[in-house]
């Protein structure tokens, strides 16, 4: 009996073995969906057109409808059509894309004044309806939310409705929306989810500019490391490029990002692969859109071996420095001289933001439970250090927020480069339903923390010793729930109100199922938070320029050193006076205004800061 036992369990371990390892080749044997056919989606002809995502700036709408697949003999043009009195009027038209079934309009010379109906249209009855909105330039406060982490996983909430955020972004009548990416977690079917993801939040899309960018589940990868889009041979690992077919990665791009104002370098990567970083400016509020893991580069191979995963470091004591190798790219050359010329750019803007997937830091110990601490993360944008700096190098100078997700924990920084608190503030969104779990607690109390802080706050050294000031962190609870609890895994979204008269931004970050209307609501420990558009270049003066007094209010004003010839920071100010702080001594030229009625004034001598000068602008 012990015998005939013993081998019933071989046997059964033996079975067991083969249908996991059957499992996981059919995993891996599984085929990208890209698309799909009427039958599999066999819809009502008035709902062909699912939905339509837009965003306007300078003058020019970009449209993208997204459609359910069409029968072989049905027309594959799509119309763009405005409410013109009580006639709908066609002022373009497109043909389908049938890889995704997208339908992108671009409609220069845009009329922006004034809000508009619109309706993207197919055939004699499908239509989406929806408002183009009027440009908010006259509004004091711009106000943009954010989103990340769209799980439809039921086990963890992820399924639950929608119906919450709907009516909290309706109440608070957000002018912009942002999905810093994982809209869709299917690896192998970003078409399916896409249009769940679109019936879920047409509601608001419809009416509102709507930015959307991939990150790397979008693309069928548990982490993303682009390397300027070789092909990944280890299957999406840490290798960098991409492991799904070309043709899905485009699909994708295009359903998610065809309706960003154009690239402003569309030169294509490896492969054929597009690029999308861009700016946008709406009511006056300047846009940097970026792509924080295009061009980054896979940890894999390049850097120690740090252990069974070569992009998790668990040994505290490991040096920093190994890791951050000259052959290392973050940003890389294109978007960092993008930034360059958005940051000196300020034509109709009179504060900037940036957004990316996420925040350049190491913004979590633990992960996914509790006992998990992980002390570097190199897929998070902390890494490579030297890329880390020269992006926050890029956000102080302009002044800029950086806005962003996909850590799954809703976090307040201040970056330092050379000093704690010298760079910009970050602020990371939790996600829309927290499938995977990680919380900020640094083994340390953090120093120079605000009165009655946590001790988790403070300034800190993440795990690649980048310098980090913690405002606030939306911690989940140690033993979350699961199903619809979602308040105990510490999801929602985030808020950002840009106020261009104060120039102050007020961070806001909410729980699912609440009433923002409702006075007794709370938000998240640590929010809201406000600070003043200059706190985004902290860096502590050595000197300081005599003080501007313009003819002219709110001009904008650029200090270059000259011993360099490089541009300190550039930013339009709030009046018609300012006193410029220098990190030098030396002179400096100083330009205010724009265009012709922009004044230069060169060699102008750094000060003691309580020695008093005047430079007149007229």
């Amino acid at each position: 009996m012990k015998l005939q036992a013993h081998v019933t369990l071989c046997l059964c371990l033996l079975l067991s073995s083969w249908a996991n390892e059957t499992h996981a080749q059919n995993r891996r044997k599984r085929v990208p969906q890209g698309s799909g056919t009427y039958e599999q989606y066999p819809v009502a002809r008035k709902d062909v057109v699912a939905f339509a995502l837009y965003t306007v700036s300078n003058k020019t709408l970009k449209i993208t409808a997204q459609l359910y697949p069409l029968k072989k003999e049905e027309d594959r043009t799509v119309r763009l059509e405005l409410l013109d009195g009580n006639n709908w009027k066609k002022i373009a038209e497109t043909q389908v894309i049938e890889y995704g079934w997208t339908a992108p309009f671009k409609v220069p010379n845009w009329d922006d004044s004034k809000s508009w109906k619109y309706r993207v249209a197919h055939g004699k009855e499908a239509t989406f309806e929806g408002v183009i909105r009027k440009n908010p330039v006259d509004k004091e406060e711009v106000v943009i939310a954010g989103f990340t982490g769209n799980s439809v996983n039921p086990r963890h909430g992820g399924d639950i409705s929608r119906d919450d955020l709907i009516a909290n972004i309706k109440k608070l009548d957000v002018d912009v929306l942002f999905f810093s990416g994982d809209q869709v977690y299917d690896h192998f079917q970003h078409y399916k989810m896409w249009l769940k993801f679109g019936n879920d939040f047409k509601e608001i899309i419809r009416n509102r500019p709507t930015i959307t960018i991939p990150d790397d589940h979008d693309v069928g990868q548990p982490n993303i490391w682009g390397a300027s889009g070789k092909k990944s041979t280890l299957g999406g690992a840490a290798d960098g490029g991409y492991a799904r077919p070309v043709d899905y990665v485009k699909s994708v791009e295009r359903a998610q990002t065809s309706h960003l104002p154009d690239p402003v370098d569309p030169k294509p990567i490896q492969r054929g692969i597009g690029v999308y970083f861009t700016e946008m400016n709406w009511g006056r509020i300047s846009f940097a859109i970026l792509e924080d893991r295009k061009f980054k580069t896979g940890p894999h191979g390049i850097i120690p071996k740090q252990g069974p995963r070569p992009d998790h470091i668990r040994n505290p004591n490991y040096d920093p420095k190994s890791v951050d190798v000259p052959e290392a790219i973050l940003l890389g050359k294109r978007q960092l001289k993008f930034l360059d010329s958005w940051g000196q750019n300020w034509k109709n803007a009179d504060m900037k933001i940036a957004l990316s997937q996420t925040i350049f830091a190491g913004g979590a110990h633990i992960h996914g439970k509790v006992g998990g601490r992980l002390h570097a993360d190199l897929d998070s944008n902390g890494w490579p250090q030297t890329g880390r700096n020269k992006a926050i190098a890029a956000f102080r100078k302009c002044f800029a927020l950086h806005f962003a997700g996909d850590q799954h924990l809703a976090t307040i920084f201040h970056h330092g480069i050379d000093k704690f608190r010298d760079g910009n503030f970050s602020f990371c969104v939790p996600s829309i339903a927290n499938l995977y779990l990680r919380w900020w607690k640094p083994l340390q109390p953090g120093k120079n923390r605000e009165k009655g802080a946590p001790e988790y706050t403070g300034d800190h050294l993440d795990g690649f010793h980048n310098k980090v000031t913690c405002y606030a962190a939306a911690n989940p609870d140690e033993r979350p729930a699961k199903g619809d609890k979602l308040t105990t895994r510490a999801a929602g979204f985030g808020i950002v109100r840009m106020n261009k008269k104060t120039r102050k931004i007020t961070m806001e970050c909410y729980p699912r199922n609440v009433d923002v209307a409702d006075k007794k609501t709370k938000q998240h420990l640590g929010w809201p938070k406000t600070i003043d558009q200059t706190d985004n270049y902290g860096r502590k003066a050595v000197a300081y320029l005599p003080t501007i007094q313009a003819s002219s209010s709110d001009p904008v004003i650029k200090i270059i050193e000259e011993s360099t010839g490089d541009w300190v920071y550039a930013l339009r100010i709030k009046g018609k006076t300012f006193r410029p702080k220098v990190f030098a001594k030396g002179s400096y030229t100083v330009e205010v205004g724009e265009g012709k009625s922009k004044k230069v004034y060169k060699g102008v001598q750094a000060l003691g800061k309580d020695v008093k000068a005047i430079l007149e602008v007229k």
